[in-house]
C-alpha cells in the first residue's frame, strides 16, 4: 500500500513528502495508524549519514504511537482501535541467544531497526515513523496505557527505555545515589525514572542554568562538573551514574565520583571516548559499562512503569512541515527536552 511520508532524499537535503510502499498485512501483522512520532538525535545522525551506511531515500523515526488499524489473522495480543506503540526495532532473528533472553537490541545476527535496516519480508530497507501508516510484526509492537498523555508518551520508546534499561540492569532502588550526567532528552527522563524508582537523584551537568529545570523534573541536588571544589565534596559517593552526553568528553572527573565497585553506564555518546584514566578504575574497581535500547519485554515493563508512577516526557509538538527546523534546534540543544510530530499534519 502507499503511504505518506517525509523522508531524506540525501545526506545534504532537507526532509520533503516522499510516498512509500508498505507490505500488506499479513498473518502476524499490525497495521498501525500513525498519530505521533518522536523525533530522536538518531533520526538527524542517520538522515545526514552521520554514521555512513545510510541507504537513500530515508524515513527516519522509532518512537511511534498510533492505533491499531487491522491486523493479521494470527493476531491475538491486539485489536483494532488500541492504542499501541513501536521503537527502534521491528524485528530480530528469533533465535540467537540474545533473542531468547529477550534482549532483541543484542540480536547476534543484528537486530532490524525500524528504519534504515535490510527489510527481510519486504526486500529493501525499513523506513520509519515520518509517516501515516507503518506494518509491524505483532511481536515487536507494545501496548500503550490510555492514561497518560499519548503525545507525550512517543519518546519513551526510545528516550525512556534507553535509561530505563542500565537503571534496572543494575539494579537502581530507593535511597541510592545515582548521578545523572547531562540534561536533554536522555538525561531529563533519566531524572524522572531515578526518582520514581527511589534514589536519591543529582543532575551533574557543565550549565548552573539548568539546575532549576533539573530540581522541576525531580532532581535532588544539581552538581556543577566545572566546580571542582563540589566534585571533591562528592567523590567517592554515588551508587551509579548515567551518562547520557552524546558526544565524545572526559568521563575521567565522572568516574571518580562512584564508589568503589560501582558503574558509570555510556548511553549517549555513541563515538570515541578520549583517554580513561586505568588508575581511576583500578584503584577502587569502579567500572564503565554501555547499555543500548532494551528488549521488547523490558520496553513494555518501562511503559507500565511510567503509567503507573505517571511518567511521560517533556515535549514541544511540531508539524512534519517544520522538521527540518526542528533538526537545526535539537543540534542546538534547542528544545525541552524533545520533538514530537503531529502526524496527522502529513495529511492535511
Amino acid at each position: 500500500m502507499k503511504v505518506a511520508a517525509y523522508a531524506a532524499p540525501s545526506a545534504t537535503e532537507d526532509l520533503a513528502p516522499y510516498d512509500i510502499d508498505r507490505r500488506d498485512v499479513g498473518e502476524n501483522d499490525v497495521l498501525i495508524d500513525i498519530e505521533y512520532c518522536g523525533v530522536c538525535h538518531s533520526d538527524i545522525h542517520t538522515a545526514r549519514n552521520d554514521w555512513h551506511g545510510t541507504q537513500y531515500p530515508i524515513v527516519p523515526g522509532h518512537e511511534i504511537i498510533g492505533r491499531v488499524l487491522e491486523v493479521g489473522k494470527g493476531v491475538s495480543e491486539f485489536k483494532e482501535g488500541q492504542l499501541v506503540g513501536v521503537g527502534c526495532m521491528v524485528d530480530s532473528c528469533r533465535h540467537c541467544h540474545s533473542c531468547e533472553e529477550g534482549l532483541e537490541q543484542y540480536c547476534e545476527e543484528g537486530l532490524v531497526a525500524t528504519y534504515n535496516s535490510e527489510d527481510p519480508i519486504s526486500g529493501g530497507i525499513t523506513q520509519g515513523g515520518y509517516s501515516d501508516k507503518i506494518v509491524v510484526d505483532k511481536d515487536f509492537v507494545l501496548s500503550v496505557s490510555e492514561k497518560l498523555d499519548t503525545k507525550a508518551v512517543a519518546p519513551l520508546l526510545c528516550a525512556g527505555i534507553t535509561t530505563y534499561s542500565p537503571l534496572r540492569q543494575w539494579n537502581v532502588k530507593k535511597g541510592d545515589k545515582v548521578g545523572v550526567i547531562g540534561l536533554g532528552g536522555l538525561g531529563h527522563m533519566g531524572v524522572k525514572l531515578a526518582k520514581a524508582m527511589g534514589a536519591e537523584v543529582v543532575m551533574i551537568t557543565t550549565s548552573p542554568d539548568k539546575g532549576k529545570d533539573a530540581k522541576r523534573l525531580g532532581a535532588d541536588e544539581v552538581l556543577i562538573s566545572k566546580d571542582e571544589e563540589a566534585m571533591k565534596q562528592h567523590a567517592n559517593s554515588f551508587d551509579f551514574l548515567l551518562n547520557t552526553v552524546p558526544v565524545p568528553h572526559d568521563v575521567n572527573p565522572y568516574v571518580n565520583l562512584l564508589k568503589r565497585d560501582k558503574t558509570m553506564v555510556i548511553v549517549g555518546a555513541i563515538a570515541p571516548l578520549p583517554d580513561i584514566h586505568g588508575g581511576g578504575l583500578i584503584m577502587k574497581r569502579k567500572r564503565i559499562a554501555g547499555s543500548l535500547i532494551g528488549g521488547i519485554k523490558e520496553t513494555q515493563e518501562m511503559l507500565d512503569f511510567c503509567a503507573e508512577h505517571n511518567i511521560v516526557s517533556d515535549i514541544e509538538m511540531i508539524d512534519i512541515q517544520n522538521i527540518n527546523d526542528a533538526y537545526e534546534r535539537v543540534i542546538k540543544s534547542d528544545v525541552k527536552y524533545r520533538f514530537v510530530i503531529d502526524m496527522k499534519s502529513l495529511t492535511q
